[in-house]
C-alpha cells in the first residue's frame, strides 16, 4: 500500500504575519498547521509582547507565546522604519494573506491600510483583527481578552448566582476572533479562485463574542428578561450541571425526558419522574432549584467513581470533572493523537497540542517549533533578493541578534 501524503491544504499559500499577542497569532499558526508558509515579522527590541508573559517560561520564552507560534519564520524589522517598510512590501508583493492587529487609525494601520496595498497586490486577503470593529463609538479603544469578554457580556453568565462575575478559563475573546479569522482568510481565498481578487476581511474580538450568545441571544429577543449567572447550569435544560459528590464533583447532561426518567430510576427514585414539578424538561427548568436540591442530597452520599460507572451503565451522559494532567493522560487524547512534539532549537522536544482536524484520516503534521526572535531573518532576506551588505543594515539594530527577553523580566 501505497503511502499517504502529509496532509497540507494550504501548501503553497504565503502569509505575512504582522500580528502579535494571541487572536492574530492563532490564526497565522492555523494556516501555518494547514502547510502556508507563515513569515512573522516582529519588532527587534523583544518582538511578540507574549514573548515575555510569563512565568512560565521554557526556554527563551514565554509558554504563552510558545502556544500560538509553531510552524512559523521570524524576521525582525522596524515597521515605521522606511527600511523596515520596503522589506515589508517586499514579502507582500509575493504573498496570499497578510495577517495584523494594528489598532485603528495608528501610524501602522494608515501605512497598512487595504485600498493601498489591493491597489499594489490587488491578489492580497489581508485580514485584520481588532478589539472592536472597524465601526461604531468603540472602534479606537485599545482592548484586551478580558476587556472583551466583560464588555460583550461572557463574564455577566459566568460565575456562580451568588458570586461575582468571572471570566472564562480560556481566552474566549481573542480565540473566537482567530477562529472566525480564520474561516475569513479560508473563505477569501476560496472566493479568489473565482473572481482572482483579494479581500479585505475584519473581524473582532468583541463581535465574535456576540456571534457566540447564539441561545442566550434568541431567548432574550424572546422574553426581554436579563439572563443572569447559573454556574455550570444550563439555562434551557435541567439537570445539566455539576453535581457535588462526597470526593468532589462530576457532570450530569440530561437533554431529554426519556434519561430523566432512566436518572431517577438509576438513583432509586424513580417518583421523581411522575412528579408535576419534574415531569417534563419545562416544568424542571421552572423547579430548578427544588429538583437540585434533591438530586444533591443523594448524590453527596457517594464518589465521583460511584456516580459515574452507575450512571454511565445506564447510559446517561456523566462525566468526572477532568483537571488538565488527567487530559492529557486519557486514553481518549492518546487515541485521537492530539499530543505531539516538535523539536526547538533552544529547548529540544517541545510538547504541543495538534491541529483539531483530520483530512483523509490524517492529523496535519506540527512542521517547525515556534520560531526564536529573528531566527529567520538572513534567510527571508535572502530570499527577498537583498545581499549580505543590505541584510546587515536591516538588522543593525542593538537587540536584533540577541536572544528574546530574559526569564526574570515580566510583560
Amino acid at each position: 500500500m501505497s503511502e499517504q501524503p502529509v496532509p497540507a491544504p494550504l501548501a503553497g499559500i504565503k502569509v505575512v504575519d504582522l500580528s502579535k499577542i494571541l487572536a492574530g497569532p492563532y490564526v497565522t499558526m492555523s494556516l501555518a498547521d494547514l502547510g502556508a508558509d507563515v513569515i512573522k515579522v516582529e519588532h527587534p527590541d523583544g518582538g511578540d509582547p507574549t514573548r515575555g508573559w510569563g512565568p512560565p517560561f521554557n526556554g527563551p520564552d514565554a509558554t504563552y507565546y510558545l502556544a500560538a507560534n509553531r510552524g512559523k519564520r521570524s524576521v525582525t524589522l522596524d515597521l515605521k522604519s522606511p527600511l523596515g517598510q520596503e522589506a515589508v512590501h517586499r514579502l507582500l508583493a509575493t504573498a496570499d494573506v497578510v495577517v495584523e492587529n494594528f489598532r485603528p487609525g495608528s501610524s501602522l494601520a494608515r501605512v497598512f491600510d487595504y485600498e493601498d496595498l489591493s491597489a499594489r497586490y490587488p491578489r492580497l486577503v489581508l485580514l485584520h483583527i481588532s478589539a472592536f470593529g472597524d465601526h461604531g463609538p468603540l472602534r479606537d479603544e485599545p482592548g484586551y481578552d478580558m476587556i472583551a469578554q466583560a464588555s460583550a457580556g461572557l463574564m455577566s453568565l459566568t460565575g456562580e448566582p451568588d458570586g461575582p462575575p468571572v471570566k472564562a478559563g480560556y481566552a474566549m475573546g481573542d480565540l473566537s476572533a482567530a477562529l472566525f479569522g480564520l474561516i475569513g482568510v479560508t473563505s477569501a481565498l476560496v472566493e479568489r479562485e473565482r473572481t482572482g481578487h483579494g479581500q479585505y476581511v475584519t473581524t473582532s474580538l468583541y463581535e465574535s463574542q456576540l456571534a457566540l450568545h447564539i441561545n442566550w441571544a434568541t431567548g432574550y429577543f424572546a422574553t426581554g428578561e436579563r439572563p443572569g449567572r447559573l454556574g455550570s447550569g444550563h439555562p434551557s435544560l435541567v439537570p445539566y450541571q455539576a453535581y457535588p459528590a462526597a470526593d468532589g464533583h462530576f457532570v450530569i447532561a440530561v437533554g431529554n425526558d426519556a434519561l430523566f426518567r432512566r436518572l431517577c430510576a438509576a438513583l432509586r427514585n424513580p417518583q421523581w419522574a411522575d412528579d408535576p414539578r419534574f415531569a417534563t424538561n419545562r416544568d424542571r427548568v421552572a423547579n430548578r432549584t427544588a429538583l437540585n436540591a434533591k438530586l444533591q442530597a443523594v448524590l453527596v452520599d457517594d464518589t465521583v467513581a460511584h456516580w459515574c460507572a452507575l450512571l454511565g451503565s445506564e447510559g446517561i451522559p456523566v462525566t468526572p470533572i477532568r483537571h488538565l494532567d488527567e487530559v492529557y493522560d486519557c486514553p481518549q487524547t492518546e487515541a485521537l493523537g492530539m499530543l505531539r512534539h516538535v523539536d526547538h532549537p533552544a529547548i529540544g522536544p517541545l510538547r504541543q497540542i495538534a491541529f483539531p482536524v483530520t483530512f483523509r484520516g490524517e492529523r496535519p503534521p506540527m512542521r517547525t517549533a515556534p520560531p526564536t526572535l529573528g531566527q529567520h531573518s538572513r534567510d527571508v532576506l535572502a530570499e527577498l533578493g537583498y545581499g549580505e551588505a543590505e541584510i546587515a543594515r536591516l538588522l543593525d539594530h542593538p537587540t536584533a541578534h540577541a536572544h528574546p527577553r530574559p526569564h526574570q523580566r515580566g510583560a
